[in-house]
């Protein structure tokens, strides 16, 4: 095989090495990153929860005033009721103490109930800050564990990318030029294999003339329909 396309096929071994080392990388980080989302979207439970609990808290106010003052209407109009000089006032002042008794025992259920509500929420709460400090431990696990993990990834990254430095210095400046050239736009496939005399780049099938010369490796042969450079794998498959 030709010097100069056994060098172009370790270039691009090389290349798809280091390539392969991205998807590893993704992998590492998605785990991270899945923590990471649940760990905000827990905290963004815990806050609709504390605004559930201050909303029903600010409505148990307002209810305790509304009682107050309906303590003062219902003791207004138990004073009426004794002041009344007819049977007309009587009957008026009895019928706003029946509202202010109603209203007040409104007042109460839903007090009742908003701390029903506050008391399951505030449950809630504490269930979800539990979670929480569950997930932030299992965060810094899973960060160490993905930070030992990427630097091993970097350190074989380093590995593959000195001898492709390596290789590189061996090379003639041209035919770097020309594998570049090609890899800008072709990517790891750049260098491709000819199998059952079809390019595995483009799998379109090769001319018998063009095949000839890959068979040969005497020179760098590209594809005539893709461009990609190609070569016949050494197993001698066709």
């Amino acid at each position: 095989m030709n010097k100069h396309l056994e060098q172009i096929i370790e270039l691009s071994d090389k290349d798809k090495e280091i390539q392969s080392f991205e998807p590893q990388i993704q992998k590492a980080k998605e785990k991270l990153t899945y923590i990471e989302e649940e760990e905000k979207e827990i905290e963004v439970q815990i806050e609709g929860i504390e605004t559930d609990i201050s909303e029903a808290k600010a409505k148990v106010e307002q209810f305790d005033e509304q009682i107050g003052e309906l303590n003062d209407q219902l003791e207004n109009s138990r004073k009426k009721a004794n002041e009344a000089k007819n049977e007309r006032e009587i009957k008026a002042a009895s019928l706003e103490e029946e509202i202010a008794k109603e209203k007040i025992t409104f007042a109460n259920e839903e007090i009742e109930r908003l701390n029903k509500v506050i008391e399951t929420k505030e449950q809630l709460k504490t269930e979800n800050e539990q979670k929480l400090e569950d997930l932030k431990k299992d965060l810094e696990e899973v960060k160490d564990s993905v930070n030992q993990t990427l630097v091993e990834i970097d350190t074989k990254r380093g590995e593959i990318y000195k001898q492709k430095q390596e290789l590189i210095a061996k090379m003639e400046q041209k035919v770097i030029a020309f594998y570049e050239k090609v890899y800008r736009w072709a990517g790891v496939s750049a260098v491709s294999p000819v199998k059952k005399q079809a390019c595995y780049g483009c799998y379109m099938k090769i001319n018998d003339r063009t095949y000839s010369e890959i068979i040969k490796s005497e020179e760098i042969v590209t594809c005539p329909h893709c461009g990609r450079i190609l070569y016949l794998e050494s197993s001698g498959e066709e």
